[in-house]
């Protein structure tokens, strides 16, 4: 006899939520198992405890079948197009960056126009004062400092020692940076163009294709249109830049805060002035 349909059997009735989930997860692990070679899979991972992993979503499967259940899933799939989508922005990004690479820079159409010759020019030399140098001890300015008072002075004494150590410190660093050589260029330009400012620059021997290169030369290039520009051949000496400069004075030379080595255009005499000082050897 048939108790398949009779009332009070366990098996009959409608499935639930659960049934259903279970056994939809049974229908795809099986059209997994059918359809997809899982050796090929990039993302399973199988661990020390004997488990399947997955890389892309950070799951963990006791059996293939689960695996493959979750592959079928909305996470999975999810994180796959997502995978996807970034793949594809990384890959138009290297392939904008290697077309800019590969393609050839744009040409800048080279200034033309007509050059009328060279410019006048004047070169000076020009050397800094010397700073005295005190052999009896006194300072700068003449002055001998009073050293009984200073020792009947008691802590005084120390103070004063210290302010005379202190100027004799800087009364070396400014005799060593005193009476330095250099040179003046005045560069005349009646005829450069209007709101054109005349350009320099310090070249080396080995960036010029005039002569054989050569350690011992540099070189001081003008340029102002619409003139050639001119270069100056100096010694190869290292330019001082510092702006420490020592000018005439009275009874003895001062030392002010100015730049040693300046340029300077003067747009009503049409005059480009350059000096230079070298450092003392």
């Amino acid at each position: 006899m048939d108790y398949q349909n009779r009332a009070g059997n366990k098996g009959a009735g409608i499935a639930n939520a659960s049934d259903a989930a279970i056994d939809r997860r049974e229908r795809l692990r099986r059209l997994a198992m059918e359809t997809i070679d899982i050796s090929k899979d990039p993302y399973i991972l199988r661990n020390h405890l004997g488990g399947l992993e997955c890389r892309l979503c950070l799951t963990m499967h006791a059996n293939e079948g689960s695996y493959l259940a979750h592959t079928q899933g909305k996470k999975h799939q999810t994180n796959l197009q997502r995978r996807a989508a970034l793949g594809a922005r990384t890959n138009d990004a290297q392939n904008r960056a290697a077309s800019a690479l590969l393609a050839p820079a744009p040409e800048m159409p080279k200034k033309t126009f007509v050059k009328i010759g060279r410019p006048g020019y004047r070169i000076t030399k020009i050397r800094e004062p010397i700073l005295p140098v005190d052999m009896d001890g006194s300072d700068v300015d003449g002055a001998v400092p009073n050293t009984a008072a200073s020792t009947a002075a008691g802590t005084s004494d120390d103070k004063s020692d210290s302010h005379k150590n202190i100027d004799a410190v800087a009364q070396q660093h400014a005799r060593a940076t005193s009476g330095r050589v250099g040179l003046v260029f005045e560069v005349s330009l009646p005829e450069i163009k209007e709101d054109v400012i005349p350009l320099h620059r310090f070249m080396s021997s080995f960036e010029q294709r005039k002569e054989a290169p050569n350690r011992a030369w540099q070189y001081l290039l003008v340029a102002a249109e619409p003139y050639e520009t001119i270069a100056f051949k100096l010694q190869s000496r290292e330019i001082d830049r510092s702006h420490t400069l020592t000018l005439p004075g009275v009874p003895v030379p001062e030392q002010r805060d100015e730049p040693c080595t300046w340029s300077h255009w003067d747009p009503f005499q049409k005059t480009y002035t350059i000096q230079v000082l070298f450092r003392p050897l």
